[in-house]
């Protein structure tokens, strides 16, 4: 006979994504795990990183010499693991006449990026991370207003707005489809000091979200391992993306997915998980194409039983200096005045 099924007969990423938000806490009377690397299952990979129950992350300090000297320069050192160290996966730049042409104006930024970029054993980024990367002051701007218990960061790239999340947030739940990116993720949260806070999870944003959306109720009674906020920055197809009037193109929001699926049906998908997104979209999108989102929305409410039709969206423009960098759209309780929608 075969072996019984539990999960309500669950398979594959959906029974991975149950076991990830289980209820159970760790117990006081335990010690706290190591980080582990966890296979998940069909070829999706997770690296958990688990904390205490207070919230401070298991401490080990490195023995060797080499290890206690960097310790006394960079106070993150003590929480460092090797195996998570990305080092030579990319280049880290630290001279421009290293940089290709055509990275020079990002990485004169780099500090913008990441403050702690040239902090041994430096900031990775990947080509792709170059140009799509959320400035750190952005990023940080963006997590105070996300602030809860649990945020979804469905497309976490080389790590900046999971880190700023990890600062604000219990839990943070980084999502990537490059096992190279989520790699640099790891690195660069390790630099910051945490990657204790963050669950790094090699997988798909809409095979996750509709996993997650295939869930028992059950799953959710303790309402502290619910997703609270999903925050949404999908590739726009980089920087060439952001040339051109608005008005020149049919849809600014078509993400680079394949296969193809507009900004309109993600935002409705994930708010099937939550009310409360945050939408981070090139500068130079349409406002009229913003507010449809929210119409569309409410239109598919309003058959709700006790639903309330009024809603706000707010659009937050991100400068540096004197230059628009991009808009963060907030929606549900994220919006100011709309806390009880939260």
């Amino acid at each position: 006979m075969g072996k019984r099924k539990g999960g309500g007969g669950l398979t594959g990423l959906s029974r991975f994504v149950l076991e990830s938000f289980k209820a159970s806490e760790p117990s006081s009377s335990n010690p706290t795990p190591e980080p582990s690397h966890t296979k998940a299952p069909e070829g999706i990979q997770a690296a958990v990183s688990r904390a205490s129950e207070d919230g401070n992350p298991h401490k080990k300090r490195k023995t060797d010499e080499s290890a206690a000297a960097v310790s006394a320069q960079q106070p993150w050192a003590y929480r460092w693991n090797e195996k998570y160290d990305a080092t030579g996966l990319v280049p880290h730049y630290s001279d421009p006449s290293e940089v290709p042409e055509h990275l020079q104006k990002y990485f004169s930024q780099r500090t913008r990026f990441f403050s702690l970029y040239s902090e041994l054993p430096g900031c990775l980024l990947d080509e792709e991370g170059w140009y799509s990367v959320t400035p750190e002051l952005v990023a940080n701007q963006i997590a105070e207003r996300c602030r809860c218990d649990t945020i979804l960061d469905a497309f976490c790239g080389v790590g900046g707005n999971a880190i700023a999340f990890a600062k604000t947030c219990q839990r943070v739940i980084a999502l990537d489809t490059s096992p190279t990116r989520l790699a640099l993720a790891r690195h660069n949260a390790q630099i910051y000091g945490v990657a204790d806070r963050i669950e790094f999870i090699l997988a798909d944003y809409l095979s996750f979200a509709k996993s997650y959306l295939s869930l028992p109720s059950s799953t959710f009674d303790n309402s502290s391992r619910k997703i609270d906020v999903v925050f949404l920055s999908p590739p726009w197809g980089g920087p060439s993306y952001l040339s051109g009037a608005p008005e020149s193109r049919p849809s600014i929001l078509h993400t680079f997915f394949d296969p193809p699926i507009h900004g309109a049906e993600l935002f409705k998908l994930s708010r099937r998980i939550t009310k409360n997104i945050a939408y981070y979209l090139p500068r130079n999108t349409r406002l009229d194409e913003i507010g449809a989102l929210l119409d569309d929305a409410l239109t598919a409410r309003r058959s709700e039983p006790q639903a309330s039709p009024k809603e706000n969206v707010e659009v937050e423009e991100e400068w540096m200096g004197n230059k628009l960098k991009a808009l963060t759209c907030y929606f549900g309780g994220l919006v100011d005045g709309q806390e009880h929608l939260f």
